[in-house]
């Protein structure tokens, strides 16, 4: 792999926000901004993986019939899809520091709220409050780092990666414990209101730097980046590892104790394929960002990834540790998803375009996965289908990630094309 600078040193179009933060930015409004990044990426996820420990005492407690807990475990991925895409219109029209604060704001106050709803109807629409923020969220952090620190793209996506898998893991490992401690689930799952406070505040003070409202000029959106080649694969690339991703972390551990396992090891297996996350946050970013040519990942992704399924094929309880851990590796294809925003843009628009068009269309995609992975294992009563399905999505996540891990830029593709309309 060659190694190469990260970015251009000038991009040719920025926002008009963008230029709050410049090359003369003292050193603490940098620090307060990494910190502030780190903060608000702890919460992303912790309205999903807060309730998923205590499903059945949130249903119970609240009367909810099967039906709504299908709503509930469905509306993320909803969430993410529908409302992310709406994101850089409302980042150029607020600005992208105040849209944040909006954001976990709306995250914060659905937390806290959803935890003293008296009824199902209200729980799920307040619910849709706190994961609205986090779509968000999702969309708007990615730009702000590359907004921020365009030179340092890949330490502060370590930051921002990092944040994400520790507010997941934590929210998944410490719901049950508080439930248990408190006697309440209410509580166990409005604590974590108390992270998006805390999160608020260096955004707080990030505002002074930043109008409330957006510019001018030409927006870059969604619709734009999926008018290019270069956008659709982002799509599929993001789209196929949610797929994968959602697939384990909803089938993993059942499909364990279908093979004989017993619950409380398949539930250590799926908690360890979690925890790997973590670890790979802090490594990856930094490496994919200091080569211009990111084809050589995919395919370590794509190889670990065949390896591990080929072992549970083959001797799912012989092994499982080893093929856990080459499953978890590959999963490194999130940070390497997340990362493509950042480093196929110049702009943090086009970061921020890239980011809601790849995010929206691919949290769909990869809702659809555990659902056609869960229908495959009931028409055939096994689990050799559903693995050959999810080994036919590891090699289409191959294809398009050697397409777009090809080094070229998006605001390049799109000029190129209104270069030969105009010529036209």
């Amino acid at each position: 792999m060659s190694v190469a600078p990260t970015h251009e040193p000038a991009p040719r179009r920025t926002a008009p926000n963008s230029r709050v933060f410049t090359s003369t930015t003292p050193r603490r409004a940098l620090i307060l901004v990494g910190v502030a990044i780190a903060l608000a990426a702890l919460n992303l996820r912790t309205a999903i993986t807060s309730v998923g420990p205590v499903l059945g005492e949130v249903t119970g407690g609240l009367g909810m019939s099967a039906v709504g807990a299908g709503v509930l475990t469905t509306m993320p991925v909803l969430c993410f899809a529908l409302l992310g895409g709406l994101t850089p219109l409302l980042a150029r029209r607020l600005g992208s520091h105040h849209l944040l604060v909006y954001a976990l704001t709306a995250l914060t106050l659905g937390l806290v709220s959803r935890a003293l709803a008296p009824e199902p109807w209200l729980f799920l629409v307040l619910s849709v409050v706190a994961l609205a923020g986090g779509a968000v969220g999702n969309v708007i952090l990615p730009a702000l780092v590359k907004q921020h620190f365009p030179h340092r793209v890949g330490l502060m996506t370590t930051v921002y990666t990092t944040g994400l898998a520790v507010g997941t893991a934590l929210a998944a490992a410490v719901t049950v414990p508080v439930e248990e401690a408190t006697g309440e689930w209410r509580v166990a799952i409005g604590v974590y209101a108390l992270f998006g406070l805390v999160a608020l505040l260096p955004w707080l003070l990030v505002l002074r730097h930043e109008p409330a409202g957006g510019g001018g000029g030409r927006a870059l959106g969604p619709g734009r980046v999926l008018s290019t080649g270069l956008g659709w694969q982002g799509v599929l690339y993001f789209g196929t590892q949610s797929s994968i991703a959602y697939i384990m972390f909803g089938w993993f551990a059942q499909m364990l104790r279908d093979q004989g396992m017993d619950a409380q090891s398949a539930g250590v297996m799926l908690a360890y394929l979690t925890a790997l996350g973590i670890p790979l946050s802090l490594v990856l970013p930094s490496l994919i960002v200091r080569v211009r040519d990111q084809r050589p990942f995919v395919a370590l992704f794509v190889l670990t990834y065949l390896m591990g399924f080929t072992g549970l094929w083959v001797s799912p309880l012989v092994g499982t540790w080893v093929w856990t851990t080459f499953i978890g590796l590959g999963m490194g294809s999130f940070v390497l998803a997340l990362t493509v925003f950042a480093v196929r843009t110049r702009t943090a628009e086009g970061t921020a375009a890239m980011s809601a068009a790849s995010q929206s269309l691919g949290y769909l995609l990869g809702g659809a996965g555990p659902f056609l992975f869960g229908l495959l294992h009931e028409l055939t009563g096994g689990w050799h289908a559903p693995m050959a399905m999810v080994m036919g999505i590891v090699v289409l996540n191959l294809g398009v990630g050697l397409l777009v891990g090809r080094p070229r830029y998006l605001e390049d593709v799109i000029a190129e094309q209104d270069a030969r309309a105009a010529r036209s």
